[in-house]
């Protein structure tokens, strides 16, 4: 079944890497070796996989599968049931012979033995020879650095990481409840859709309606408390004007919810998210909503977040697409300074989590003050600490560029009316 699994697998995403950066063969794949040999003979004349039509078309017997099960899942499972079916009549024999010969017996074991020395042939790169590899790599990025880093719309904090890595990158946003780390979630997904990529945004507690509402604060500034309540603050023609002008672009931003994943958020559900909708960046906003798939009975939580942080990273890297997601830090850790951010240890039950990410950024708000810091990163010196006056209601960060900030910002009579209605974090 597994053969047919990675068949379907291969077809359906068009992908040929699973196949060829494993190493296997169609000895792997037993009643379905000529599908094989069909699908791999396509692929080196041709340069892509078959689509289904052409395959059905030279096999119409075989019955293709929706695959949800994990690269490694299916790799170990086909590598083991190799290895069981060349490892039957190898100790078949060796029994038949111990009947009337045991040094028969054991020298045909023993040399029959090699035979199922499981084929795992790793790769590496040789960075001494090789480092011309490396050397292109910088010329690319120093002559375009759009091509390797999205920027983040908070021009402050990409002065210091760079911007966000495409690939190769896990960014945890962690914060308490009610500090603000879904707005910054959403203004950073919001600024990466602007300039004119897809976007992925998995949304376990908001509707795809609340999230657009978001998202026409943070792009055009319209009152989040007006659009969500239906209140007349708004100038209608210029909403209309607004949605129209979003028609014109190709580039998407699609929100999704749990109940699209039929209420089970998994890392290949997520892989097939991002094929599906082309996606440039992914973000979740809530780790804890994701499920397992290698959780074994008894799992602890974080156990299975660890998990979750290395499938996650796994995904980035192997589909070269960034991934954020928002985590809740636990009270230890914070103190109620104005300007102290949770420790990276405050991540609830996720010490794996952290460990995977490549990037964690916290985050307090106090007085509508809200305090950055880079907690883990690469290549940069950490403790630097930034600063945004916020009017959540516009969308507005206002960068405070010195360390004596005046906490208490609400003089206008705008900012009295925003208090009472401020939209939740």
């Amino acid at each position: 079944m597994v053969a047919l699994q990675i068949i379907s697998k291969v077809l359906a995403t068009k992908d040929f890497s699973f196949i060829d950066e494993n190493f296997l063969t169609e000895d792997y794949f037993g009643e379905y070796a000529e599908e094989f040999r069909f699908i791999k003979e396509h692929y080196e004349e041709y340069g892509n996989v078959p689509d289904e039509m052409t395959f059905l078309s030279q096999f119409p017997d075989v019955d293709l599968v929706e695959v949800t099960e994990t690269d490694k899942y299916l790799l170990d499972t086909i590598r083991e049931e190799n290895l069981y079916y060349k490892a039957v009549p190898i100790i078949q024999q060796s029994a038949s012979l111990l009947k009337t010969d045991a040094n028969a017996a054991a020298e045909y074991l023993m040399h029959e033995i090699k035979k199922l020395q499981p084929d795992y042939r790793l790769g590496g790169i040789d960075i001494i020879q090789e480092g011309d590899i490396r050397q292109q790599e910088w010329i690319q990025r120093k002559n375009n650095p759009a091509e390797y880093f999205f920027t983040t719309g908070f021009p402050e904090l990409d002065d210091m990481i760079h911007g966000l890595k495409r690939g190769e990158e896990l960014m945890v946003i962690l914060a308490r409840t009610n500090h603000g780390k879904s707005w910054v979630l959403e203004k950073i997904t919001t600024h990466i859709w602007q300039i004119g990529y897809n976007v992925g945004y998995i949304s376990p507690e908001m509707g795809a309606s609340s999230i657009g509402y978001r998202f026409d604060t943070l792009y055009k500034n319209f009152s989040n408390s007006a659009l969500s309540w239906g209140k007349d603050d708004v100038d209608e023609n210029k909403y209309n004007e607004h949605i129209k002008e979003l028609k014109e672009h190709d580039n998407r931003f699609i929100v999704s919810t749990p109940s699209d994943f039929a209420n089970k958020m998994t890392i290949s559900k997520l892989k097939q998210f991002i094929l599906q909708y082309k996606l440039d960046v992914l973000a979740i906003d809530g780790v804890g909503y994701l499920s397992d798939e290698r959780a074994e009975r008894g799992d602890s939580t974080a156990n299975k977040l660890k998990h979750i942080g290395e499938d996650l990273m796994s995904l980035s890297v192997e589909l070269n697409v960034p991934i954020l997601v928002v985590v809740q830090a636990n009270r230890s850790g914070i103190t109620e300074a104005d300007d102290e951010t949770p420790d990276i240890g405050s991540v609830r039950d996720g010490d794996g989590l952290s460990f995977n990410a490549t990037l964690l950024l916290a985050l307090k708000l106090k007085d509508r003050v809200m305090t950055m810091e880079v907690k883990k990163a690469r290549n940069i010196e950490l403790g630097k600490k930034i600063r945004y006056q916020l009017d959540i209601n516009v969308g507005d960060f206002k960068y405070l560029p010195t360390a004596d900030i005046t906490n208490n910002i609400r003089t206008t009579e705008r900012a009295n009316k925003i208090e009472k209605k401020e939209d939740v974090f």
